[in-house]
C-alpha cells in the first residue's frame, strides 16, 4: 500500500498495492486505520466520506490494484481517554441518583441504557459516571441490570465497598425486589420457581438462557401485587440467585412471560401492551435492602417511569 500524499491530520489519498486487490474496502480500512472502532469505520463508509476513484462505494466493494482511496481524517480517543458521553445522558443519570455517600452511588437506571459499553456501544452507565465523578478513581459496577430493565443499580466508589457488597450478594445479604407485568392470570398469590438456567451464545453473538438440567441452580420467589382480569398480572419477583436473565426466563417457565420482552416474550401480548403506550420491557428493580459495612442498613425504593405508570393506569381503567 503506498501513500501518494504524505499522511497528514487531514484527508489521505492511498493507492491500493497489487497484493491488496480483491480485498473488501471495509477490511482494508480496519487494517489501515488500526485502533479505530469498527462502528466508526462503518459510519464513515455509510456517510460517503470514504471515496474510491472519487466515487462513493459500499462496504462490500472489492478493491482493485491502483485504486485511489480517499481516507477522511478520523480522530481516535487515546487509550486512556474516555469517549465523551452526551451531555443529555449525563444530566439524566445525575438526576436519576437516589442515594450517594462516600462509598456508594445508587441510581434509578432508566430503561434502554446499558450498564457498560461494549457490543457496539461506546459507553454505558459506568463510563458516564466516570465522567460525572472524575475524582472517584475506583468507580465500579456492583452488579448489573439488563439494558432494557430499569431500576436500582449500585455503583461502588471504593474498592472496600465493592468487596463488602460482593460478599453480601454472595451470602444472600442483599434483598433485591423487582416488579414485572406478565401475561395472563397468575393464579397463586405466591410461587417459588426453582429451575436451573443454562446460558448459550447464538451465532449472532446474542446471549440466550434456557431452563436446562445441566444449568446452574436458580431460585426466584414471585408474589402477586395486582391482577388485571385474565389479561395481565403485576408481580413482585425476588431473585435469590443472580443468574443472567433469571426473572425473565423463570416468569416464562411459570407460564407468564414479561410484557415487552423481545427475547423470551409473546409478540401478541407485547403488541397489546404497546397499544396502551407501553413501549418498553416491563421489568423494574424497585426495592433494595443492603447491609452497610458499619453495621447499618440502606433501604431504598425507586418509582417506575411515567410510561409504566400510565400503561398500568390504562390497564386498570374499566
Amino acid at each position: 500500500m503506498t501513500n501518494i500524499t504524505p499522511p497528514t491530520p487531514g484527508v489521505q489519498l492511498v493507492e491500493v498495492a497489487p497484493e491488496l486487490a480483491g480485498q473488501r474496502i471495509d477490511n482494508f480500512l480496519i487494517t489501515y486505520l488500526k485502533g479505530v472502532p469498527k462502528t466508526l469505520i462503518y459510519r464513515i463508509l455509510r456517510k460517503g466520506e470514504v471515496r474510491v476513484n472519487k466515487g462513493r462505494i459500499k462496504p462490500e466493494y472489492k478493491l482493485q490494484a491502483g485504486d485511489i482511496v480517499r481516507v477522511p481524517p478520523v480522530r481516535v480517543p487515546e487509550r486512556d481517554e474516555p469517549v465523551p458521553v452526551a451531555q443529555g445522558l449525563l444530566q439524566r443519570l445525575e438526576a436519576a441518583i437516589v442515594h450517594e455517600d462516600k462509598g456508594l452511588i445508587v441510581l434509578n437506571k432508566p430503561a434502554g441504557i446499558a450498564v457498560h459499553g461494549g457490543s457496539g456501544l461506546s459507553f454505558g452507565v459506568i463510563e458516564a459516571f466516570r465522567q460525572l465523578r472524575p475524582d472517584a478513581k475506583e468507580l465500579e459496577l456492583v452488579h448489573r441490570l439488563d439494558r432494557d430493565t430499569s431500576g436500582l443499580l449500585m455503583i461502588a466508589k471504593k474498592r472496600s465497598m465493592l468487596r463488602h457488597l460482593h460478599e453480601q450478594l454472595r451470602g444472600d445479604g442483599v434483598d433485591k425486589r423487582y416488579m414485572a407485568l406478565v401475561r395472563g392470570h397468575w393464579a397463586t398469590s405466591q410461587k417459588q420457581v426453582r429451575a436451573p438456567l443454562l446460558k448459550s451464545n447464538l451465532r449472532s453473538g446474542e446471549r440466550m438462557v434456557e431452563v436446562n438440567d445441566e444449568g446452574k441452580e436458580a431460585l426466584t420467589l414471585f408474589k402477586v401485587l395486582r391482577r388485571f382480569g385474565d389479561f395481565a398480572t403485576l408481580v413482585e419477583a425476588r431473585p435469590i440467585t443472580g443468574r443472567t436473565h433469571q426473572i425473565r426466563v423463570h416468569a416464562l417457565h411459570a407460564g407468564h412471560c414479561i410484557a415487552g420482552d423481545s427475547k423470551y416474550g409473546d409478540e401478541d401480548f407485547t403488541r397489546e401492551i404497546r397499544d396502551l403506550g407501553g413501549k418498553r420491557l416491563f421489568l423494574h428493580a424497585y426495592a433494595l435492602t443492603v447491609p452497610l459495612p458499619d453495621g447499618g442498613e440502606l433501604k431504598l425504593e425507586a418509582p417506575v417511569d411515567e410510561m409504566w405508570a400510565k400503561t398500568v393506569e390504562r390497564l386498570s381503567a374499566p
